[in-house]
């Protein structure tokens, strides 16, 4: 199979190992998940679950940033500790992926448990010469790393020259980040050889990925705008200590635009998923996200979310009309493989399934459940409890004796159960609402 590789900044061909370790960069948990978050997650999880669906094994690592400066503020707005911060977002997050079909990483460290390690990471940086302390902290001097800008593809010297003034002046390159920084009055500090303080935001994730998957692991994701400077630094202190490669593919997902920009909170165009589930089904959003290409920007507007609602609903009523059988359609199986293999093109997945839908094949409902085992937007598990199968009939008597009122009312009971029922001149379908 091919991957685009940031890195090299192509596509690579890959041999996937039976037991594949990939490491994503999780959120920092200051606030509640958004689109961008929930973007990236499911992509990361599609990708975990092609290769399960292809027979390998995935050691899948997600952390959570519970200890930084945006943690710090928000704590002190809410009067709570950093810690009560944490253990209040941390469930909301895993709420809201869970919606997304996004399957449970097989670790989710969190970096206040790494700190240790972290600190042994920072002493073998400054062992080896790459480190210096200021008035502040512990930091790295990228001008020791020859190879600092290989990931973003840019030169130190650039770099540089385009950096805003920084406040510190105690720094020997704009360029250098902070590894260790000092205890600040009221904030949470760990001992260290150079002082109380805490980490960097960019040596937990190396300490964290080192620990749980060594010092080479198999892909390393997270989305386009960690790429500089969070992995950019990443890569840097890893391999100044190991002298390996930290990940043998570099994977960032696009952006999401509103109106052709960026979605930030810095421009508060920004839109938490548990707002966006309040008009939308998770499996919508998940659709939604899954349409384009992992790596291209994708424009978000609720004209779009409707479209994708509705492609969504015609997928239901075609799988759910459809008759079960217990052989799979191995050919359009082969020609979706060769979509994914090609640097997982679900929008070109996506292109096969419906042209394949059409010509009514007669293994539809058995294969599509297949297919679901990576793409996850078909409901594969909708069923009718008694007592909802016996509402629909309830409805459907009341409807022969023209109590439209009555069946409004059992309408609404189910739609509240997330129940749909369309009815026609052969009578009514139900499906699950979205």
């Amino acid at each position: 199979m091919q991957i685009y590789d940031s890195l090299s900044g192509e596509k690579i061909n890959y041999d996937p190992p039976s037991k594949i370790r990939m490491y994503v960069c999780g959120p920092t948990v200051y606030d509640h998940a958004h689109l961008g978050h929930g973007r990236s997650a499911i992509v990361f999880d599609l990708v975990r679950r092609y290769f399960e669906f292809l027979g390998h094994q995935v050691e899948f690592v997600s952390n959570f940033t519970d200890i930084d400066d945006k943690m710090i503020n928000r704590a002190a707005e809410q009067k709570i500790t950093v810690a009560e911060l944490a253990e209040k977002i941390i469930p909301e997050y895993e709420k809201d992926y869970a919606l997304l079909g996004i399957k449970a990483p097989t670790k989710t460290p969190k970096a206040t448990e790494y700190v240790t390690e972290m600190v042994k990471l920072i002493n073998q940086l400054e062992e080896k010469g790459y480190t210096y302390q200021i008035s502040d902290g512990v930091y790295f001097d990228v001008s020791k790393f020859a190879e600092y800008g290989k990931l973003s593809h840019q030169k130190l010297d650039e770099l540089n020259a385009g950096a805003r003034v920084d406040e510190n002046k105690e720094k020997r390159n704009h360029q250098d980040f902070v590894l260790w920084k000092l205890k600040k009055e009221g904030e949470p500090a760990w001992p260290s050889p150079w002082g109380e303080g805490r980490p960097g935001w960019h040596i937990e994730c190396s300490a964290m990925s080192q620990t749980l998957l060594g010092d080479t692991f198999d892909i390393h994701g997270g989305g386009l705008d960690l790429k500089f400077p969070h992995h950019e630094c990443e890569v840097a202190q890893s391999e100044a200590v190991s002298g390996l490669p930290l990940a043998r593919i570099w994977m960032h997902n696009g952006f999401i635009t509103v109106n052709e920009e960026k979605m930030s909170k810095s421009l508060g165009n920004f839109f938490l998923l548990k707002d966006i589930f309040k008009k939308y089904h998770p499996r919508v959003v998940r659709f939604f996200l899954l349409s384009s290409h992992y790596r291209s920007p994708i424009e978000f507007s609720d004209q779009l979310l409707d479209q994708a609602r509705n492609t969504l609903r015609s997928l239901d009523e075609t799988y759910l009309r459809a008759e079960q059988t217990s052989e799979v359609d191995e050919v359009i199986l082969t020609k979706i493989k060769e979509k994914m293999d090609n640097d997982f093109d679900v929008a070109g997945t996506l292109g096969i399934i419906y042209e394949w839908i059409n010509s009514k094949p007669a293994h539809l409902k058995s294969t599509l459940e297949k297919l679901n085992e990576f793409l996850q937007i078909f409901p594969v598990d909708f069923k009718l409890s008694p007592a909802q199968q016996s509402l629909i009939e309830e409805r459907e008597s009341a409807r022969a004796n023209r109590d439209f009122s009555k069946s409004d009312e059992i309408r609404k009971t189910l739609a509240e159960q997330d129940i749909e029922i369309e009815d026609s001149k052969e009578g009514y379908f139900a499906r699950p609402k979205i």
